[in-house]
Parts: structure tokens; sequence; C-alpha cells
């Protein structure tokens, strides 16, 4: 017996497409994710349309019904077009994708593959997983009917990913699908299914096919879950890491000398970067998490009689953060230098707490970060994963108090993002100087001497402090 959703799907917008397919006699459905999201009454607003036949033509008869509402954007090279329909005081922009329903074959090189046209059948065989072959009727007569041939809704149910087909097939072909089935599980919190784990663990080569971009798209996808740790533990446990990102992946294991170990700095950055995820939406600074400890593979030392270190890590990483963003084709740019900064600023705050804490270097700490300084902080406190709960709670303390020292500095003397007083030209002007290292090491000291607390943030004691420096280094104005 077919079972039938009309209820979860009586909209306009879904009654309209239907009865335009009915004028043109075509079978149309709503399909995919939008499907399985509504059934996990999660928000979705791309709508998957397909269509036994011309999804275009589809898409053209809706848009002219709309009206002027409506925006249609027609991609002839791919069988697809888009209907996106303004927002009005009732309703939300709607976006739906319109595409013919079709069946497609690959070559081993590729992962784009030749398409047919083809039948609802057809179509949903190609889809990546069964949760998202679900496919909703919307010809009137058959309103709500629910198209599930593969049990998708049982596996939605059990919180299962799994591919309609064989998996070595899906996955071969497409094996995009492997991140996706692998990204769905750390979004969803589902589970992969044994066949479709091992399938993936033997199909790992096949990624070396998919484009760089597309690869970052998945695992920023990953990141931006709730818990991404889930994500990135199966890239592992699978093989992919090693080959999409061998730096992440050289984080793992322990060695041991003389009966002293280390951590696992795999295990403890997945932790971080879930800490991290609690309290911030933001990518780039799940992406400084992720990296935070990027360069400790290449600083690893044993020294006898101190253990295992790893001096300058951040230091390293902070150098690493750009070659990785380049070969992921992540953006090159000011979120780049973002994760680059506090990366290379991660361990100045703990520095801090266990040493004592000088307003001086409170101060240097506040001018390095900038308006990056509440992130920061964010990342060093999720940064104290020791199983020695009173040296966490001992940490969390200081921490508390450093922050307060922040506020009590930033307060009186303005330090976050400041330029000093005089800049360069001035000094140039004043010493009647020219472009040169004495202009720097004046500029520099009136820094310096601010962020040292000698004097306070103001232009008339910087002057003062100018002209005293400068007849220091026997320089008259």
């Amino acid at each position: 017996m077919t079972e039938n959703y009309a209820s979860k799907i009586d909209s306009p917008i879904f009654h309209l497409v239907g009865d335009i397919a009915d004028e043109m006699g075509k079978e149309c459905y709503v399909i995919g994710g939008w499907v399985r999201d509504m059934f996990l009454h999660r928000p979705s607003t791309d709508i998957d349309i397909v269509v036994v036949g011309s999804g275009i033509e589809l898409a053209e008869a809706v848009a002219r019904k709309v009206g002027k509402r409506a925006h249609l954007s027609v991609f002839k090279n791919f069988g697809t077009a888009q209907v996106k329909i303004n927002a009005t005081k009732q309703s939300e922009e709607i976006e739906l994708e319109f595409v013919g329903a079709r069946k497609e074959s690959y070559h081993r090189e590729s992962r784009k593959p030749i398409v047919e046209d083809g039948t609802l059948e057809d179509d949903q065989n190609r889809r990546d997983f069964t949760i998202n072959a679900l496919a909703l009727c919307l010809n009137k007569a058959r309103f709500g009917d629910l198209l599930d041939p593969f049990d998708g809704l049982y596996d939605l149910e059990e919180c299962l990913i799994q591919t309609p087909l064989d998996p070595d097939i899906t996955f071969s072909d497409d094996p995009l699908r492997m991140m996706r089935g692998i990204r769905f599980a750390s979004q969803l919190g589902f589970f992969l299914t044994e066949e479709t784990f091992d399938s993936i663990a033997r199909n790992k080569e096949r990624i070396n096919i998919i484009s760089k971009e597309r690869i970052a798209e998945e695992l920023n996808k990953i990141l931006l879950s709730r818990r991404p740790s889930v994500g990135f533990k199966l890239l592992e446990k699978t093989g992919l890491l090693a080959i999409i990102f061998p730096e992440l992946d050289a984080l793992k294991g322990t060695d041991s000398i003389d009966g002293r170990g280390h951590k696992d700095n795999f295990s403890h950055t997945l932790q971080v970067v879930d800490s991290v995820a609690e309290k911030s939406d933001d990518l780039w600074l799940r992406w400084a998490a992720l990296l935070h400890d990027i360069g400790k593979p290449r600083v690893k030392q044993y020294i006898q009689g101190q253990g295992w270190t790893f001096h300058q890590h951040d230091f390293v990483g902070q150098k690493m953060v750009p070659q990785i963003f380049k070969r992921l084709k992540l953006p090159q740019n000011e979120k780049m230098k973002y994760v680059q900064k506090i990366v290379g600023l991660h361990m100045r705050p703990i520095s801090l707490i266990e040493d004592t804490v000088t307003d001086s270097a409170v101060r240097r700490l506040l001018f390095e970060a900038g308006d990056d300084i509440d992130d920061l902080m964010i990342l060093c406190d999720a940064d104290i994963t020791s199983k020695n709960e009173e040296k966490v709670r001992r940490f969390h303390r200081n921490y508390v108090i450093l922050r307060q020292k922040m506020v009590e500095i930033e307060e009186k003397d303005r330090i976050r993002n400041f330029q000093p007083p005089i800049d360069g030209n001035e000094i140039m002007d004043i010493f009647h100087l020219k472009p040169c290292n004495a202009v720097g090491d004046l500029k520099k000291a009136v820094k310096d001497a601010i962020l040292d607390g000698l004097i306070p943030n103001e232009r008339e004691a910087a002057m003062q402090y100018l002209i005293q420096k400068a007849d220091e280094m026997g320089i008259n104005s």
C-alpha cells in the first residue's frame, strides 16, 4: 500500500507545480534533500523537482504562471532550470530546481556522467543514498504519494546511511559521494552501514579524481556540523583523510620512550574542534581549531629528562596555514590570514596564565590579536583537554583572571587595534628625514613604550618620548 503525505506538502507552490505538470501531461515529484529534511523536521530551502520529460519546459511554464515575482535561470548544458520566487509579506523566498528524470553512466577517469532521459525509477537508482531517493508525487491524482523503492524512510528512522545500489559502483562512479556520506553522518548524527563504510575504504583512492574545490566544500560542511569530530573520525577510519589532508592525518598516534608518552594530538584536536563548535558557528574559527596543533609532528622531539616537546609548533603551524589553504583551494584572503593569526597566537594566553601576568604582556596580546581576541580566547579555553580535573579547573580559573585583566587594560589604555599617535610621515617631517631605518626604529620605539606601559597611549606623552629617543640616537629636529 502506497503511503500518502499530502498534508505535509499542502502548500500553494506544490499545488501550483503539480497543476501545471498535469496541464502539460508530465509526471513530477519533489525529491531528495527537501523530502529527507521534511521527515527529519529540519529547515530546508532548496526544493528539487524531478520531471519525467523536460524539467526546463516545466520550469518555464511555472515561471510564466507566477509572473513578475519569478526569476528563471536555464542551464541547457545540464538539462536543469531554477525558478526563484521572491518573498512576499505572507511567504519567504522559494527556490525550485527542475531537472528531467535521467539515467547515468560513467567513465572510470571522470565523475562527469553520460546522461540519458529516464524514468523516475532510473532517477532514484542514480541517487547517492536511500535517504535522498525519497520522492513525493505532485500530480493531482496522486498528490502526496511516497515513492520509496529502497526503504529510505526506514533508514531515516534507523539513522542509517547506505546507497540505493551496489556501493562500490555508486562510489566508483562519483567518488564525491564518499565524502557526502561522511558529511551526512556528521550533520545528521547518522551511521554508515558496515557495507557502506567498507566500500568507502575500498574505493578511497578514487577521491583523487575529485577537484580540490569540491573536497573543500565538503570539509567546510563537516566543520559546520554540530559535532565535526564525527566526520573527521570517519574520514580517518576509512583512509580518506590520509589522501585529502595528510597534515591532519599526521597528528595521529602516540610515542613512548623510557615510559614517557604524549597524548594523541589527532584526538585532542577533534576534542578542541567540538568544544569550539559548542560556542561558535564561525567556520574560520573552527578551521583555526582544526589547525591549531598542525605543526606538532614537524617539531616533535624527545629530550632526555624533559620528555616530549613541541617547541614552536604554533609558529610552524602558522607558516603551514597558507600552504594548506592553497592546496585545498580555500580562500587566499583575510579569512586565511585570520586562521593564520589565531593559530600563531593560540599559545600566548596559556603562557600568560602560567607566568606572572604583567600589564605589558597583556597589552601586547591585545594589540596583536586586535578584534579577534575573543575568538582566540574561545579556542584557548577549548584547548584545555587534560584528564586531570583539578588542572582543568585551575586553568579555567586563571583564564577568568586573565580576561578580567584584559578588560581593565583595554578600558584604561585603549590598546586593541591601536595605532601609535605619531606615524612615520610625521616623524620624517619633524626630523627632516627621508625614508630610512631610523624612521622605523623611532616609530617602533614609541609603539613599544606604549605597549610596555612606559608612557600612556596619548599624543603629548608620545611626542615627548619620541624627542627623547631621537636625541639618544643623535637625531635632531
